[in-house]
């Protein structure tokens, strides 16, 4: 997948930049079609996390998106390959200079209201995720839009300050989606999408009991005619990875995502089970807060990354099913990402460690909290090795463990202290680093870097539409983020399911996220 996709990107911006209209190819959305593939039944899969709320908009939570992106879709679908592609657009032409977007709308597009969706929703829906006001972690991917008209009911222009290579990719299914005009006037709108999906998606909710189960059904009149096959999908919050396996082995569940690869080794061997690898677009990471404690050093920060082992980490968390990275997740490191060896701070260096330290006072160590999610399991060994490798250089870590929910309120409100991450991308650059790391308003910054260099190169490789000028520009940011090691990239790791055999043609999307179940069928 990566070493074709710059050429891809490329392929796609020139289409663009003719101002030739980019068409819709059905074939292409969702994956594969299997000829043999027929309609009908129910599904259970199996989970060790729960989405802490269904808003698309707000929700920033990787469990929330794996599972929305089947009820709420936007103007465009990442594929496999990378590839932003017109989803709720049949097409979409871009003028000479890059700064405006003409998108034409499919026809016959039904919210799950039953209301048909035209440009008003569409202008309603990116003009309410864009406003800061509203407070959602995408708006800043949004921040070139000046507006958005609507001059007839399925055309939608999109105009820019600048020029934002990542718009389609933005478009896509991470944050917000097109839902009914005027749908957040009703004061309880947040909430209510725990209640009823109010997308254009394939499947619409029927039922979400927090800590229990979450179950979609299919939508009948989804405009992509024969889609979704399976009537039911049911997603079971699960206690640890031995009741999936148990539950897999039993027939009581079809499908899992193993946070930990190395527990479904056992599946290996098991009748009727399926287990699989695919590639990542996931990272597992630790983030240092700069304005929490010690933190706020440099060479603290510094001295941290000098002092962890990604291999070891690597190892005692997922047992090796996985790719040491340096700044880029692997799934985007051949088009994107630099060497190891060309950037700071990546291989274990104690001596140095403890001399950062030293000039920073800090030569006795300190104690520091150290943050794990409830339900990310392969979060626990892997803290109990970073505990013992920053004993080392005099640091002392009280490991914490918190629920989701609490991490996103911390994460949102850019408390994030110094804590393990997991999170997948949509695969541009931008999408990556733009609202990790852009200071605000533009960007969200959750860490409090507020680094003038990073987010001017952030603004640039955001407007530049030259793939090659592109990729330097982020080369450049990529080492300073090495510099000042404000979030330490460990691994990406493959994801691994485990599958029952009546379940075909499902793929697993390298973001993590459930896409595969639209064009998945029950064989018996």
């Amino acid at each position: 997948m990566p070493g074709s996709r710059l050429r891809l990107i490329a392929g796609l911006l020139a289409t663009l930049a003719a101002a030739a209209p980019a068409l819709a190819d059905d074939s292409l959305i969702y994956g594969k079609t299997d000829p043999a593939a027929k309609a009908g039944g129910k599904i259970t899969v199996g989970s060790l996390i729960e989405p802490p709320s269904l808003d698309p908009f707000l929700q920033g939570a990787d469990a929330r998106i794996r599972v929305s992106g089947l009820m709420y879709q936007g103007l465009f679908f990442e594929d496999q390959a990378g590839i932003p592609r017109p989803l709720l657009a049949a097409s979409v032409t871009v003028a000479p200079d890059a700064k405006t977007y003409t998108f034409k709308l499919r026809e016959g597009v039904k919210f799950h209201t039953g209301q048909a969706m035209s440009s008003a929703d569409v202008k309603y829906s990116y003009d309410w995720m864009r406003d800061s006001k509203n407070g959602s972690p995408g708006a800043g991917d949004l921040s070139s839009v000046t507006s958005i008209d609507a001059p007839d009911a399925t055309t939608v222009v999109f105009n820019l300050s600048r020029p934002n290579a990542a718009l389609p990719m933005t478009l896509t299914n991470k944050y917000g989606a097109v839902v009914p005009n005027g749908y957040f006037a009703a004061a309880d709108a947040g909430t209510k999408f725990n209640e009823v999906s109010v997308g254009t998606g394939p499947y619409k909710l029927k039922v979400f009991r927090p800590n229990s189960v979450l179950v979609l059904e299919r939508n009948k009149d989804y405009w992509q005619k024969g889609l979704p096959y399976i009537d039911e999908v049911t997603f079971a919050t699960m206690p640890n990875s031995a009741a999936v396996v148990v539950a897999l082995q039993n027939r009581r569940i079809d499908l899992a995502l193993f946070s930990r690869p190395q527990d479904a080794e056992q599946l290996k061997t098991a009748p009727g089970v399926e287990v699989k690898r695919w590639p990542s677009l996931n990272q597992k990471t630790i983030d240092l807060d700069v304005k929490y404690a010690q933190l706020k050093d440099v060479r603290v920060r510094q001295a941290i990354a000098l002092a962890v082992d990604k291999e070891a980490v690597l190892k005692a968390s997922i047992a090796g099913y996985g790719t040491v990275i340096g700044t880029m997740v692997i799934g985007m490191q051949d088009s994107w990402g630099v060497p190891i060896a060309q950037l700071a701070n990546q291989k274990v260096d104690i001596a140095k460690a403890k001399a950062l330290l030293a000039e920073a006072g800090l030569a006795d160590g300190f104690d520091i909290d150290l943050t794990t999610i409830i339900g990310y399991d392969w979060m626990d060994a892997g803290a109990v090795t970073i505990a013992e490798q920053l004993k080392q250089i005099g640091i002392r870590v009280n490991i914490k463990k918190i629920d989701l929910g609490v991490w996103i309120r911390n994460f949102r409100a850019r408390e994030m202290g110094f804590t393990f991450n997991d999170w997948g991308t949509t695969p541009d650059p931008s999408l990556l680093f733009y609202r990790h790391f852009r200071a605000a308003p533009q960007g969200a910054d959750f860490r409090n870097w507020n680094n003038a260099k990073a987010s001017e190169l952030l603004d640039r490789g955001q407007e530049e539409t030259d793939p090659v000028k592109r990729k330097a520009i982020y080369t450049e940011f990529q080492k300073l983020l090495a510099e000042d090691p404000v979030s330490i990239m460990m691994f990406s790791a493959d994801l691994i399911t485990g599958q029952r055999d009546r379940l075909k043609n499902y793929d697993q999307h390298a973001t993590g996220w459930y896409f595969g179940l639209i064009k998945a069928w029950l064989a018996n």
